[in-house]
């Protein structure tokens, strides 16, 4: 095969290609090659760019005549590794032996399934804590406690709170996988927004009020409609208000804003703007990025004891994608904090 015919070919091919010779020197190489490896590779041998040893010694075997060979790489970055399948395929290359050698990125799959692996073990050792509670106290229950009704009579409360700390969990896993299945289609059908809000906050008044917080609705507008999901954005609200009261009503005021905007330059259009707002002990900026990952707390032990589930920001960031909205979290430590909801209204 000619080079000049050869690049032609290679530069056809979206994934990173290059061909190499017996010397192993990069004969030919394609442009998302040298994208791959941050330089120009013609030329140069393939162990002043990449120096892993399975690459290596892949290449060597499928150059020494043992055909198409294979194997996996993983280059360590800054921002994160890159997992690379390379595939060895022999070929002529002007008349002499050569190496066509083809990357694929699947940096993709596997963080699709660290993900996965990650989720599993989250939800076994989230289940599993209240399971073994629950089971200590029913051998307690069947021996020592058997006729001690005080005893009966707290362990039977703690067996609850575990219990429905299980359901609300599962309650919140469904949930998640049914917004995470419906999130590609967004919903038509207009909504009330400031009609959702005051309906939350009537729900949670007689909370707020045990709990000495004063819950506050500041609407600029009577009525907004805009397309969505009348019972989503309803467990948005819910989810945003219970969380302000659970977390940052140590400042004894929780307050809900609706504001329009002319025209939101990320949603290029105009928009509806709810801002949960609360004046509690605030969140270090080391964990805003994080808050909207699955089991993420701030706070593992106080979440836990409060009945958070640690998927509450998860089901409301995937609510707000599937309205095409967005969502942004505002707090510093000691002055409270602010999560944004902003939704088309078109």
């Amino acid at each position: 095969m000619q080079a000049s015919l050869a690049r032609d070919f290679l530069e056809a091919v979206p994934m990173p290609l290059m061909l190499v010779g017996t010397d192993q020197r990069v004969r030919v190489a394609n442009r998302a090659a040298a994208d791959l490896f941050g330089s120009e590779v013609e030329g140069r041998n393939c162990s002043a760019f990449l120096r892993h040893p399975s690459f290596l010694t892949g290449l060597e075997e499928c150059l020494s005549g043992q055909g198409n060979r294979t194997a996996r790489i993983t280059l360590s970055g800054k921002a994160q590794d890159t997992h690379l399948s390379v595939t060895y395929s022999p070929v002529a290359l002007e008349g002499s032996p050569g190496v066509l050698v083809a990357f694929e990125d699947l940096t993709a799959l596997e963080q699709a399934v660290a993900m996965r692996r990650d989720f599993v073990a989250n939800v076994s050792h989230e289940l599993r804590t209240p399971l073994t509670a629950l089971v200590g106290f029913i051998e307690t229950l069947r021996g020592a406690a058997r006729d001690d009704p005080g005893a009966r009579d707290r362990f039977l409360g703690i067996m609850e709170r575990e219990a429905g700390r299980m359901i609300r969990l599962v309650n919140d896993l469904l949930s998640l996988s049914r917004v995470e299945a419906e999130e590609r289609r967004r919903p038509a059908k207009p909504v009330d927004i400031v009609g959702l809000l005051r309906a939350a906050l009537v729900t949670h008044q007689e909370t707020a009020k045990a709990a000495g917080i004063v819950l506050t609705l500041q609407a600029d507008i009577d009525l907004v409609n805009l397309p969505g999901d009348g019972d989503q954005l309803t467990q948005v609200f819910h989810n945003l208000v219970e969380n302000a009261m659970k977390y940052g009503g140590s400042g004894k005021e929780v307050t809900v804003r609706v504001s329009e905007i002319e025209r939101e330059p990320v949603l290029k259009g105009p928009a509806v703007q709810v801002e949960v707002v609360d004046r509690g002990e605030g969140i270090d900026p080391l964990h805003l990025p994080r808050l909207t990952e699955r089991f993420y707390r701030v706070d593992t032990h106080r979440s836990r004891e409060k009945g958070g589930t640690g998927l509450g920001l998860a089901i409301v960031k995937h609510i707000v994608n599937r309205h095409r909205g967005r969502l942004k979290i505002e707090s510093e430590p000691g002055k409270g904090s602010r999560f944004i909801v902003i939704l088309p209204k078109n």
